[in-house]
């Protein structure tokens, strides 16, 4: 269509030159040899003539100017609306690369934005072509990939940083019930300096699996049986008890290390405290089923259990010493009863009978047993005799004795020849159990009441009172 329009113009500039050159392009006459004439006076017709003839010439010279005239300012206003739309479509490439580049999370982004107002004020293609998108998208994904970066690390960073923190509190807050004990100098410098060490490798942790695998526990574990050790060492008698959730065993100052050193559970270990095992005595009545039929002797070893609610016995003391036994008044109380009788009699007849009859019975009451013993003889005679006579006798007598008022006795200084007694009474108690398991006969009752005084540590004497009518005393043998 421009080559249309640049004919036109073409054409048009020939016609103006053609339109132009009637006179002035014909070819100049040769000129000639005239007489001179006098100049004639030029007539009025052709005159105006020449005159119509000019401005025609102008006329159309001026229509072709016009025409020439519109024709370039056309073309001109073609070129330039050409060159508008070629800029126009450049731009409209350029913001459509842009959107192509600068989508998803990108639609919004603020270099976007500028490329968009950098291509929509550029003035040439030119301009336009040192736009590079491409690059200027690049950048931008490798700038964003870079603040992702340090954003990742920054809270990389601060997880760590919070995780540091909380470690730190955990393990000050593990430590310090170990710190809160009285301490020896020695065990609390080390608990010190274990427990900077600790955290100077938790300060030190680049991660937060490095931060995770700094456990305090084996250090505790170590460090709270050393605590324990010191305590036993300390504890003025010869054994400690452990307590462990209510439950207390006595154990020997080597023993309870060892019982301390076989603990690997850090909670565990912590469930226990130690105390020192002060002896004292205590006096219970107890049956005599319930503390062994009575075979106790001073200083043997003992446990002491108790039935609880559930009438299941449970072990409340795990060594213990028998101070002393006693008897009740009952096994101190003999009773002794013996009756005799004899009669004779004699007939004087042509026979004579006669006839004897002797009868004895002993009763024997140790306690609330009853033994008794009876034996009786008879003897028959007859005489032939006429004489007739009878004669008849009987005795009897019984006795008690009550041991413990001869004790009483024996205190007050009211019996005769006291050593003799004591002497004759001595070990008694101990005699007839000795009896008993001779004879495989039981003298005493088993529900016989027995007074029982023996040594346990203090700690116990509270679970002892509180199940003293539930108690039951075994003797340790092994």
């Amino acid at each position: 269509m421009s080559e249309n329009i640049e004919e036109k113009i073409k054409r048009l500039r020939e016609l103006g030159k053609a339109a132009a050159e009637p006179e002035s392009s014909a070819p100049p006459l040769k000129p000639t040899r005239i007489p001179k004439r006098p100049p004639k006076k030029p007539s009025r017709i052709g005159s105006l003539r020449e005159r119509e003839r000019r401005k025609r010439i102008l006329i159309g010279a001026a229509v072709v100017t016009i025409i020439l005239l519109i024709s370039i300012a056309a073309a001109y206003m073609y070129m330039q609306g050409k060159a508008a739309r070629e800029l126009e479509a450049a731009k409209n490439a350029k913001l459509n690369e842009v959107n192509a580049y600068f989508k998803g999370n990108l639609s919004d982004d603020p270099v976007k934005n500028q490329l968009i107002v950098k291509i929509k004020a550029a003035q040439s293609i030119d301009e336009l072509a040192q736009i590079d998108v491409k690059a200027a998208y690049e950048a931008r994904v490798a700038e964003i990939k870079r603040e992702q970066e340090l954003e990742a690390q920054r809270k990389a960073q601060e997880e760590i940083n919070k995780a540091k923190s909380e470690k730190l509190a955990e393990v000050e807050l593990e430590f310090s019930p170990l710190l809160n004990q009285p301490l020896p100098e020695d065990l609390k410098n080390e608990v010190i300096t274990t427990l900077n060490s600790l955290k100077d490798s938790i300060n030190k942790a680049q991660s937060k699996e490095e931060i995770s695998e700094v456990d305090p526990t084996p250090y505790l574990v170590d460090l709270w049986r050393k605590y324990y050790y010191y305590i036993i060492d300390s504890t003025p008698s010869q054994k400690v008890i452990l307590k462990r959730n209510g439950e207390k065993r006595i154990y020997t100052k080597v023993e309870a290390k060892y019982e301390i050193s076989k603990i690997t559970d850090y909670s565990e270990l912590l469930k226990y405290t130690i105390e020192k095992a002060e002896m004292v005595k205590i006096a219970l009545v107890l049956t005599r089923e319930s503390v062994v039929g009575g075979y106790l002797q001073p200083g043997e070893k003992i446990q002491v259990f108790a039935k609880n609610t559930s009438n299941i016995y449970m072990k409340i003391v795990d060594e213990g010493f028998v101070d002393l036994v006693l008897l009740p008044t009952q096994a101190g109380t003999i009773s002794v009863s013996e009756a005799q009788s004899e009669s004779n009699a004699y007939t004087s007849q042509s026979t004579t009978k006669y006839s004897q009859t002797t009868s004895e019975s002993t009763t024997y009451k140790p306690g609330t047993s009853t033994i008794s013993n009876s034996q009786s003889t008879e003897e028959n005679e007859e005489y032939s005799s006429g004489q007739t006579s009878s004669e008849s006798s009987s005795a009897s007598y019984n006795y008690n004795v009550n041991l413990g008022e001869i004790l009483k006795a024996i205190a007050a200084n009211k019996i005769v020849a006291p050593d003799e007694v004591k002497e004759s009474l001595d070990m008694y108690g101990w005699k007839i159990m000795e009896l008993e398991q001779a004879t495989k006969m039981l003298a005493l009752d088993p529900s016989t009441p027995v007074l029982v005084i023996i040594e346990v540590p203090s700690e116990f004497v509270s679970d002892i009172l509180t199940y003293k009518d539930k108690l039951y005393i075994a003797k340790v043998i092994g």
